[in-house]
């Protein structure tokens, strides 16, 4: 997988675990030209097919952007640190051709992030069969604020379910409007999200009263820039 996101990182254009340990996620948001998507998906499997013949033992996730302009993909790993990423990967080798030739003809625009794992602030029990996430992307100002309030949330939340909901990432550096950080919900299937349970801010105004919840959700909206989310579907057949 590391050789696949670095051939679509270095290519020429030819035209979500927790682990107790911080670790290092690496996504490829992949913008399909339009028209173009039977295609890339075929070159994507083209490509599986060939690392597996070549007993690559890389792990990858593919997953589809629900709403928003064209047809987006994010393909994401994690790597334990980063002396991983020096690391050769000889099974994608062999198949460099085919994303060369099948798969970035179809990309109009590749967008490359890192991010670092936050265990501190995320769910202890991620579950591996989940196929449908939740991602709410924030750029703040104050990420000492920012970070202050995020704990305090997941405390409440914490002494209330036991767990908190989500796991939280920080991305490493990027483009000037570029996230700072992301917290994931997932979910088995998309019933599982008409399952209704009380709002954060619910939560904290049963366990600290509504006066200091608000001051609290009044800090957290005040050390943001702006936030905005997605909904991305696995797609398990080009997944590995």
């Amino acid at each position: 997988m590391k050789k696949l996101l670095c051939l679509l990182v270095l290519t020429p254009y030819l035209v979500l675990a927790q682990v107790a340990e911080s670790q290092i996620l690496t996504m490829s948001e992949l913008t399909i030209k339009q028209g173009h998507n039977d295609q890339f998906k075929a070159g994507v499997k083209m490509w599986k097919e060939c690392y597996e013949k070549n007993s690559g033992a890389d792990s990858w996730n593919l997953w589809s952007r629900m709403q928003g302009e064209g047809n987006v993909y994010v393909l994401t790993g994690l790597v334990k640190n980063w002396a991983e990423l020096d690391k050769d990967d000889p099974a994608g080798e062999p198949c460099r051709s085919i994303v060369r030739d099948m798969i970035m003809p179809h990309i109009e625009k590749n967008v490359y992030h890192l991010a670092s794992t936050m265990p501190e602030l995320s769910t202890t029990n991620p579950k591996p069969d989940r196929t449908v996430v939740w991602v709410t992307y924030f750029r703040v100002k104050n990420s000492t604020v920012f970070n202050a309030t995020i704990k305090e949330i997941g405390t409440a939340v914490k002494a209330v379910e036991g767990d908190v909901r989500g796991t939280w990432y920080s991305f490493i550096g990027g483009a000037e409007q570029a996230p700072d950080y992301m917290v994931t919900s997932s979910y088995k299937d998309f019933a599982e999200m008409d399952v209704k349970r009380d709002g954060v801010w619910k939560i904290m105004e049963n366990k600290h009263g509504v006066k200091k919840a608000e001051q609290i959700r009044n800090d957290f909206r005040n050390s943001m820039d702006t936030s905005w989310s997605y909904v991305y579907v696995l797609n398990k057949e080009l997944s590995k």
